[in-house]
């Protein structure tokens, strides 16, 4: 698949990136991939723009969340635009990163329990097990954001699923985050 440059796509995916560029000043290459299709680059900004909004995680949670099921997905894009984002932008400690990409147990037992929980719906495809779903609720979690962790997981799935198949490069603005599976 073709990263497309903001003159080459179609509306709304155009204005999508555009927009994006006067923010970022630049276009990430996952945003030039879903621009073959408007309408996942659409949805898929719509989701982020909810999940960071309304979703009922902090900043560093909401990156548990994502983060966990990047790695699960094995999405090698995801995990370091996401390290990145967690170290740069929602201060994710270094620790909690560390343990998070080598899929170890995470030093905060609440955050450990929110990463088991997202990572046991996308795995076992909206099953979680009653373990994790126990341990999450335990740790002062509720239905708001079990409701939360799936638009979580849905987002990661269109962005996970688009990379491995267009084998999106990483941004060089991502790079010290690169992460292999």
């Amino acid at each position: 698949m073709k990263l497309l440059e903001i003159n080459e796509a179609k509306e709304p995916a155009k204005g999508l990136m555009e927009n994006t560029k006067s923010k970022m000043g630049a276009v990430p290459n996952l945003f030039k991939m879903m621009a073959n299709n408007p309408s996942l680059l659409k949805a898929y900004t719509q989701a982020d723009e909810t999940f960071r909004n309304d979703s009922g995680f902090t900043s560093q949670e909401q990156e548990v969340v994502l983060l966990s099921v990047a790695i699960y997905n094995g999405c090698t894009y995801c995990v370091a635009a996401h390290s990145f984002i967690a170290m740069k932008q929602s201060n994710v400690s270094r620790d909690i990163l560390d343990a998070l990409r080598a899929q170890k147990d995470l030093p905060d037992a609440k955050l450990d329990a929110l990463s088991k929980f997202a990572t046991s719906v996308a795995k076992e495809r909206g099953y979680p097990t009653e373990e994790a779903t126990r341990a999450f609720k335990d740790a002062g979690y509720g239905d708001e954001h079990i409701a939360g962790v799936v638009t979580g997981v849905g987002m990661k799935t269109m962005s996970n699923y688009i990379n491995h198949i267009g084998k999106t490069p990483v941004d060089d603005m991502f790079a010290e985050f690169k992460w292999e599976k």
